[in-house]
Formats: structure tokens, sequence, C-alpha cells
């Protein structure tokens, strides 16, 4: 064929059906024939309204596919194999971040759906640092959400130091929440799950959550200061103020980690950061071979996330669900339609 179906951003901000160009990767690139796509909330950074006379992006960045074809100078990969891509496209290896073993601040590194096109498509194009292998034991759909919201909540915990049988609480029971419990149970943490109200509670303790919380009826800082006090807290939601009472059941050298992206403030007094040395800190995925330590994980452990599929002619849809909250949990795009786990 010399053209493939994507679903690309139009000048309304609404997504399309579309069609792009089949070419050869660029030298270090390889191009992907994708079989599956999650949809993250991190996709509208890309939905927007933009002018005509400029290409609409293809969102998407928790894409698994088979690589078709090497461009020159990659040696690593070979045609066949089945790999993933997420947010984060792959570092240059040469910028003074990279020369330091800081991959993930590379300076000149593409944000997969959001400077370059991504994974609602039938083919994508990626540098080849920026490839994960996939396991055997995990299908294109298992592993597509995991590159994205699994390695976020992975990786998380793995900043917060916890040791086995700290208390770690996560707060929010979403998309990223509910598999960052299962991550911390799997790690051998007890795990409390923190969300408002108690339409979740049964959902938490099945995932394997030891505690629930409900933010709305109580303080959670209060009730897990009760529980021993947490020495991780790995915040999901959306929200500023939800994060602020969370403090206050950080054990003393507690850390909070911030995954869940807003622009609204948190609050936190000094004497919180001296007297009880409370952290706070964010955590934005990582490095490709950092992602497949996660996707080795989660196959070994039986860590699965919670899907609803979708056709790739549905994404406009699909993307819809997930925006309005009505996904449960990760929506993912069989693109190749590959038969339904």
């Amino acid at each position: 064929m010399s053209t493939y179906r994507v679903i690309e951003v139009g000048p309304s901000g609404a997504l399309r059906p579309s069609e792009r160009p089949l070419v050869e990767p660029a030298p270090g690139h390889v191009r992907i024939r994708v079989q599956a796509c999650g949809i993250c909330h991190t996709d509208s950074v890309a939905v927007h309204e933009h002018p005509e006379s400029e290409e609409g992006r293809v969102p998407g960045h928790e894409v698994v596919g088979i690589i078709d074809a090497l461009g020159a100078n990659v040696s690593r990969w070979a045609v066949g194999d089945r790999v993933g891509v997420g947010f984060l496209g792959g570092h240059c290896g040469i910028c003074d971040h990279c020369r330091r073993g800081n991959f993930v601040a590379c300076t000149d590194q593409p944000q997969t759906g959001v400077t370059v096109d991504g994974g609602y498509a039938e083919v994508l194009y990626a540098r080849a640092s920026g490839l994960a292998a996939i396991p055997a034991e995990l299908t294109s759909q298992e592993a597509a959400p995991l590159l994205c919201a699994g390695f976020t909540t992975f990786n998380a915990l793995l900043k917060g130091k916890a040791a086995a049988g700290d208390l770690v609480a996560v707060q929010g029971i979403g998309g990223l929440g509910h598999l960052g419990i299962q991550y911390g149970v799997k790690m051998g943490l007890r795990v409390a799950a923190v969300a408002r109200g108690s339409a979740k509670r049964e959902l938490a303790l099945q995932l394997g959550a030891h505690h629930y919380i409900d933010a709305a009826a109580t303080n959670s800082g209060d009730e897990l200061k009760e529980l021993g006090g947490a020495e991780v807290i790995i915040a999901t939601a959306a929200s500023g103020s939800s994060m602020t009472p969370l403090l206050g059941g950080l054990a003393a050298g507690g850390r909070l980690v911030v995954v869940g992206a807003s622009t609204e403030p948190l609050s936190v007094t000094p004497l919180e950061l001296i007297f009880r040395d409370v952290n706070i800190g964010g955590s934005l995925t990582g490095s490709s071979i950092e992602n497949e330590d996660n996707l080795e994980f989660a196959a070994a452990q039986g860590i699965r996330a919670l899907i609803e599929p979708a056709r790739l002619e549905d994404a406009a849809n699909a993307y819809e669900r997930m925006m309005n909250g009505d996904a449960r949990f990760r929506m993912v795009l069989n693109v190749d339609d590959t038969p339904l786990p």
C-alpha cells in the first residue's frame, strides 16, 4: 500500500479519519505496523484547534506493533520484532543530559502523539532508542496501557523507595490508580486506596488493596496517620486541592509522588518540610529500558489494566469516553483487528 489510515486532529479540534503516505523510516528510526494503542488523558495535549494550513497531529502514546522496516544505523532491532513506544519517544544520546545518563531529561526527545505523530494509526515511525520489547505473555492490547499508565505508577513507586511491608497510598482509583494498586501489592507493599465516595471500595479491595479510605467522608491524611503513616503516597487525581490533605498522612521522611497532571496548586507549610522531613516530587514515566522492566514485572506478576476495546475508526468516540470519565478504565484501540482478549 502507498498510504495508511490515521485518526488526526482536524482544524476544529475534532478527531477525524485521514491518510498519510507510507515512506521508508529515517536513519535511526523504525516503521511499525500498529496492533494496539491505548487512549490516555495526556492525548488531550494534542487535541486542539489549529489553522487549516497546519497538518493535524495523530495522538496516541501507548503503542504496540510489529517492526516492518528499519532505517539506516539501526542494529538492536529486527523486522518482525513486537515492540512498544511510550510517551517519551527516544533519547538522542548526545545532549548533556544523555551523556550523564539522564535519558528522561533529553533535550531532543520527541513526545509521541504530541510533537510527532502517534499511534491512532495503522503505522507509526519511531526512534529506535524509544522502543521497548513486549513480553510474549502479554497480548498487544494488554501491553498498550502498561506503556504509560502502568509505567507511570510503576516508576513512581520505585522513586518512593518504599520497602516491602511499608504502607503506601494510591490516591485516585481510575486509569492510573487501579494499576498502581496492583503494582504496590505485587511489590509486597501494604496498600491503602484513597478515593472520593464508596463506589470504588469493592473494586479496590478486589485489586488487592489492604485498606480503603473514603476521602469524601473523612480526612484522608488523618486516616493514613491512624494506619501508621504512609512512606509513599502516589497521587493520581488531577487536582492539587485533593492532594493537600494527603500530606498529613505521610510518615516522617515520607514522599508524595505526583503523577496526576494539574495546573491547580497544592499547599504545604515550611514546618512540614522541615520538622517532618516530608518530600514532594513528580514522576514522568522513564526510559525505554525501564519500561521493559515494567512490562516484564507486569507480565510475571499478572498485572493487567481493565480495558475497553474499540476499533481505529471509533477512536473519536473512545477518546470522548476517556475524557468524560466513562471508561472503565483504559480505552484501547484494536488497530489491526487482532481478536480481542
